[in-house]
């Protein structure tokens, strides 16, 4: 009774089940990177982006104001204001001091409405900010370094896509990455689709000597690791002038791509309609207009499906552009490269990470759900007749 209608079977649930915990598995990161990238850094440092909408508690360092604002009264210094107002740096908005301390080594030495007394200076904070330090000595320009432990409410900020995008610092600038990327990847995925849609019609449905030769190297071409002809093909690269720049990278995507890329079209190309293709011939159809005008079009699936895996290889590619994209000046530099120089010099500043990596990976997730329907069509094409 397994099999009765409008019954599904405990295998549907647990595929249906398991369907599910990949998507979340995958949703859950890229969720998480996309609200990061809106966070200051205190924010980051202090609570996980699942809380990115509830305060949180942050220990910041701030300053009081310093000589040019103090004011001497019976022979002492006397500076007032609100920490959460006179230093840039501090958090805005409704920010409640629970501890406060002068010191590195005990931040929460004491609570809101004490007063710390450090030889011969004394400073009182209030729980909404406010402050009095009094000092006999003049105090200095920069003020009295305060460490504040408060309750910070959510801040989502637009600083970090700024900063990545339009910044003129090439060390944090991610645009000239950006259109580096695109240079790269846009001519390196219609290469490959345009040489290997004329293979496969070859293979699919042309007699010619050795056909059964060249589609079984297409098939061992799959399972060759691109590692071992990264070598030889710099060498060749380099000796024909063309290894330090995008032709040497679009090329090397192209060989790279094309076995797949054949793989898959050819399979599609083979489960076509016999008829159609011998109707065209009796009309007098050439094969060059029988591939342009029936063959393409009825493939758009499968070009598709290749299109996206082409795409998003290459955009998300360093390997290749390591070795191929020689250039010393950055101007060349793409976005994965990019984003390693940002570990190397931007390591604690996780907010700007986050932003420069959700920026490489926003253009390949609209291309893929963009296309998406067209992948599974494309990928199963061939497999049943």
């Amino acid at each position: 009774m397994d099999n009765v209608v409008g019954r599904k079977s405990g295998l549907t649930w647990a595929v249906h089940i398991s369907v599910a915990l990949l998507v979340m598995l995958w949703l859950f990161p890229t969720v998480g990177l996309l609200v990061s990238s809106f966070r200051t850094a205190d924010q980051i440092s202090a609570s996980g982006w699942w809380a990115s909408l509830f305060p949180a508690e942050q220990t910041v360092q701030v300053r009081t104001g310093g000589a040019d604002v103090a004011r001497q009264e019976g022979g002492v210094w006397i500076v007032e204001g609100n920490l959460f107002v006179d230093d840039p740096a501090a958090p805005k908005g409704d920010v409640s001091v629970e501890s406060f301390g002068v010191s590195s080594r005990d931040v929460s030495a004491f609570g809101p409405g004490e007063t710390a007394e450090f030889g011969e200076e004394t400073l009182t904070v209030n729980e909404d900010g406010s402050y009095r330090y009094t000092s006999v000595e003049e105090p200095g320009g920069r003020g009295q370094r305060v460490f504040v432990t408060a309750e910070v409410p959510p801040d989502f900020t637009l600083a970090n896509y700024r900063q990545v995008l339009f910044s003129g610092n090439s060390t944090d600038s991610m645009a000239k990455a950006f259109f580096n990327t695109l240079t790269v990847t846009v001519p390196a995925t219609i290469i490959p689709i345009v040489i290997a849609a004329f293979a496969a019609y070859a293979l699919a449905w042309m007699d010619f000597p050795g056909r059964a030769v060249l589609i079984a190297c297409v098939v061992g071409l799959l399972v060759v690791p691109l590692q071992l002809a990264l070598i030889p093909l710099l060498k060749l690269h380099l000796g024909i002038g063309i290894g330090k720049g995008y032709l040497g990278v679009w090329l090397a995507h192209t060989g790279f791509g094309l076995p797949l890329a054949i793989y898959l079209l050819r399979n599609y190309m083979v489960g076509l309609p016999r008829d159609i293709i011998e109707n065209a011939k009796v009309d007098g159809a050439t094969d060059f207009q029988i591939f342009t005008r029936i063959i393409l079009p009825l493939s758009f699936p499968a070009l598709a499906s290749f299109a996206i895996f082409q795409f998003l290889w290459t955009w998300n590619d360093l390997l290749v552009a390591k070795v191929f994209l020689i250039d010393a000046t950055g101007e060349t530099t793409v976005m994965t490269n990019q984003i390693v120089e940002l570990l190397g010099t931007r390591g604690g500043n996780w907010e700007i990470l986050a932003t420069a990596a959700f920026v490489s990976i926003a253009v390949p997730l609209v291309v893929f759900f963009a296309m998406q329907r067209y992948l599974v069509r494309g990928l199963l094409a061939g497999s049943v007749k």
